[in-house]
């Protein structure tokens, strides 16, 4: 039991991350998912299928949870805390609130247990391909059992600090993320209504300062594309992300007036019954012109 991995939420990003697992950690995994579908495909590739959230705590020493949102972090700990047994580890993958994280870090302490938060970043091609950035909240101790099975997922993978690290960098670097996605929507939309082709601006500002990781994902492969799946980081999930750096702020007495605008965006992008969309799509709102049905 204690050298096999549980693997406990099989979505966009999980079922490839528990793929990698399988195929590369060299350990039994044991997987659980509320859809069949995923399961049944990771098991056709080797994976064993749990029953429950319980049946995974029982089977394996050191558990990933990669959930949508802490309100489902918090029903799959309901599961774990009263079945987690002394040197067993949890390892969260999802962005979730930091006050929680911590919170269930000190219950799985009082039972000898460990819960380490290590938020996941960059995009599902990123998890099929195995290049994923990992930032991490634990002690060096902790982080250096964990680091070398998260490295079969994962590129990067950064010690943030100490529990909750790893969340606050993650909330972070959502909110940075999500400011420019808008920059960059803006920038199209005025490119289109100006003359120049949005694909040739966005390939130019990549030459120069502009450039970044989401000019080259997020502007050229969604924006410019016009590829907003449904299957993606949606709207919703993104003002998630970025109330929780809205709180962070608060708890700090700071005015984020840039991210109070993007919850606006978001939220007038949700209304507009664009939720479930990636969350790019904003583009749209700025510009409905630029997007013909």
């Amino acid at each position: 039991m204690s050298g096999s991995i549980g693997f406990v939420g099989l979505g966009v990003m999980g079922e490839p991350i528990c793929r990698n697992l399988l195929r590369k950690s060299g350990r039994a995994v044991l997987a659980f998912d509320l859809a069949a579908e995923p399961l049944a495909r990771i098991v056709a590739d080797g994976a064993k299928a749990a029953k429950s959230v319980e049946d995974v705590v029982a089977g394996a020493g050191t558990i990933f949870l990669c959930l949508p949102s802490a309100k489902h972090v918090m029903s799959v700990f309901e599961g774990i805390l009263p079945n987690i047994r002394s040197g067993q580890t949890v390892i969260d993958l999802g962005t979730s609130d930091v006050g929680q994280t911590r919170s269930f870090a000190k219950q799985l302490a009082d039972k000898g247990a460990l819960w380490i938060d290590a938020p996941i970043a960059r995009t599902r091609q990123a998890a099929q391909d195995g290049t994923l950035s990992v930032m991490v909240g634990a002690t060096p101790e902790h982080f250096g059992r964990v680091e070398p099975l998260i490295r079969h997922f994962a590129t990067d993978v950064t010690l943030c600090g100490g529990t909750g690290a790893g969340q606050v960098t993650k909330i972070l670097n959502n909110m940075v993320l999500f400011e420019t996605v808008n920059a960059l929507a803006e920038a199209v939309a005025i490119a289109k209504h100006s003359g120049v082709e949005p694909k040739l601006l966005l390939e130019t500002l990549s030459k120069g300062s502009a450039d970044s990781f989401a000019l080259r994902n997020h502007g050229m492969k969604a924006i410019v594309a016009e590829e907003f799946p449904l299957r993606a980081f949606s709207t919703e999930y993104a003002m998630k992300d970025l109330s929780y750096a809205l709180e962070l702020g608060a708890q700090a007495g700071l005015s984020l007036r840039g991210a109070a605008l993007m919850r606006t965006i978001f939220q007038e992008t949700i209304d507009k019954g664009m939720g479930d969309a990636y969350f790019p799509v904003i583009a749209k709102l700025i510009d409905p012109s630029g997007f013909p049905d």
